[in-house]
């Protein structure tokens, strides 16, 4: 007797299915483990962040591999200190414009006049340049500092944001059975939260984003400016502006806080559109 035949039409399938999944390990543990490494990076800190263990700008060596900034204190301390308030403040930030970009876009789909107010507003605030929004808006908040900082990076991000999810929901509100539900007495609120937004999840997962890369924009050039944390706080965009005098003296006192914010940035926007559900990419491939 012959031994039965298996058959091979599934494996194509199955490699198909460990390459996506290896695929999409790969685009989310970049962001994962940064995120991680600036979360716990203050426990793992070598030096006490305000306490001088160099000469100012000191090359690499010893107990400080990456040398010392302006002020003799350890780089790669205040590197590993420098990231998680970034990160939380960015991701805050990332969480109320995508939240009120898509409650508003949603009721401006269903609710004509006031999407009409609501992109007529958008366009007057994009109209601002970022760098004056941001010293307008947080010179002015009492008290200045992080909460500054977070108000106006959601000024400054919503109208973007607004306008995008806005032209997403149009075609969804035109539907018949979102028009059906309408004419069955559903309320506003019902239409917006069950019937809208969970049929814009690919564009507002590819806009949290694209949302996170201009949170950490506007929180990093809020840091540069000085409006935001301040010396001798340890903040990513604060020791590039703080070390710009130095760079030829010890780059990498410039250079290991600029790869920081761009690798988080691309990591984290890179893991977002990962998680795009693959019925909805072509949906956001214009963003």
């Amino acid at each position: 007797m012959t031994a039965p035949r298996t058959s091979n039409v599934g494996q194509p399938v199955r490699r198909r299915v460990r390459r996506g999944r290896l695929g999409f390990l790969l685009r989310v543990l970049p962001a994962l483990l940064l995120v991680a490494l600036a979360v716990v990076g203050p426990w793992l800190a070598p030096h006490a962040i305000d306490a001088p263990v160099t000469a100012p700008y000191a090359e690499p060596g010893g107990g400080a591999p990456l040398g010392g900034d302006q002020l003799g204190r350890d780089v790669l301390t205040r590197l590993l200190a420098g990231g998680r308030e970034l990160i939380v403040t960015s991701l805050l930030v990332t969480l109320l414009v995508t939240t009120v970009a898509a409650l508003l876009g949603a009721v401006g789909a269903l609710r004509p006049a006031v999407g009409r107010i609501v992109e007529r507003s958008a366009d007057v605030l994009m109209l601002l340049p970022a760098v004056l929004g941001i010293l307008l808006i947080a010179l002015s908040w009492p008290g200045g500092g992080r909460l500054a900082v977070i108000a106006a990076a959601v000024v400054m991000g919503i109208p973007y944001a607004v306008r995008l999810v806005a032209g997403a929901a149009a075609p969804v509100a035109a539907c018949g059975y979102i028009e059906a539900a309408a004419v069955g007495g559903e309320r506003l609120w019902h239409l917006v939260v069950r019937e809208i937004l969970p049929n814009l999840r690919a564009t507002l997962l590819a806009l949290f984003g694209l949302r996170f890369v201009a949170a950490v924009y506007v929180v990093s050039t809020a840091g540069f400016l000085q409006v935001g944390p301040q010396p001798p706080a340890a903040d990513w965009s604060l020791m590039i502006r703080e070390n710009a005098g130095g760079i030829v003296l010890n780059p990498w006192a410039v250079l290991a806080p600029s790869i920081a914010i761009g690798l988080l940035a691309m990591s984290v926007n890179l893991a977002a559109s990962a998680l795009v559900p693959q019925a909805g990419r072509k949906a956001v491939s214009t963003l």
